[in-house]
């Protein structure tokens, strides 16, 4: 991947190689040094770590990419991935360096979190 592609372009591929499930390719987006790490489990994983767990996931997921910002060489995405009957949203805040992603925070949840009773407002309720 060449440094000609803004931090978005590369963040963009990078999305569509995962639901492409493109394992190569999201391999060439990588930097070999790459450090991930998940905050909702803890894990800190390499980049061919990364790769692996991605491969390894049961099932076919396809990728929704709902929002993607970036600044210089930093870019925050926002995706939904689902196999069609679960859906996992997912926070992702990227480092770029020379044209490949060099370090990657996620923070994945389901969708069907609970709305505690005391916030169960009728204006703010989830449509569903």
């Amino acid at each position: 991947m060449g440094s000609d592609l803004t931090t978005g372009e590369i963040i963009q591929a990078f999305w569509a190689r995962i639901d492409a499930q493109d394992w190569a390719g999201l391999g060439e987006l990588l930097d070999p040094g790459l450090q991930v790490h998940y905050l909702h489990t803890g894990e800190r994983l390499r980049g061919a770590q990364f790769v692996q767990v991605n491969q390894q996931y049961p099932g076919r997921w396809h990728v929704t990419l709902a929002d993607l910002v970036e600044h210089g060489n930093r870019a925050a995405s926002r995706a939904q991935v689902s196999d069609g009957s679960v859906t996992y949203h997912v926070a992702s805040f990227a480092t770029v360096r020379d044209g490949l992603i060099a370090e990657l925070t996620e923070l994945w949840n389901t969708g069907d979190v609970p709305i505690p009773a005391d916030r169960r407002l009728t204006a703010l309720r989830r449509p569903g």
